[in-house]
């Protein structure tokens, strides 16, 4: 079940950084509030990647759950209770306000995790019926 996968771990510090940039930079009503987000559930999805191997369909419902559970705490102003409400930290990671938006953005991501890990598991398939027909034409 542990693994590494170092093409997930990139795409985790690409995203990392990516996300760090938007949310230093990016003071607009687009890109941090909906491509923010958005990108965040990819994020999680391959950092988990990275270090455990388990099915897409389980990390990427594991981590939309996990994505609107924050949202949901976001709505108790968990942050508060916490007693961080002052902590740009964890105001900027877990968040300060509960939207309908931002769960929709979270879905958006999950979706494209499918959409790409699908054109991945296509493309792979694609290329090793390829190798095996090449192998049947060596091998004739």
């Amino acid at each position: 079940m542990l693994t590494f996968k170092l093409n997930y771990f990139v795409l985790t510090l690409v995203l990392f950084i990516t996300e760090v940039i938007i949310a230093l930079l990016a003071h607009d009503d687009i890109i941090r509030p909906y491509i923010g987000d958005l990108l965040v559930v990819i994020l999680l999805y391959c950092f988990v990647k990275s270090f455990l191997n388990l099915p897409v369909k389980t990390t990427a419902i594991s981590v939309l759950f996990f994505s609107y559970l924050i949202e949901i705490l976001q709505y108790f102003t968990i942050v508060k209770h916490l007693g961080l409400g002052s902590s740009n930290i964890a105001n900027l990671i877990i968040g300060n306000y509960f939207t309908w938006v931002d769960i929709l953005a979270y879905t958006l991501g999950i979706l494209m995790v499918f959409g790409i890990e699908k054109l991945r598991q296509t493309g792979l398939n694609r290329r090793l019926h390829q190798l095996n027909h090449t192998h049947v034409w060596l091998f004739l």
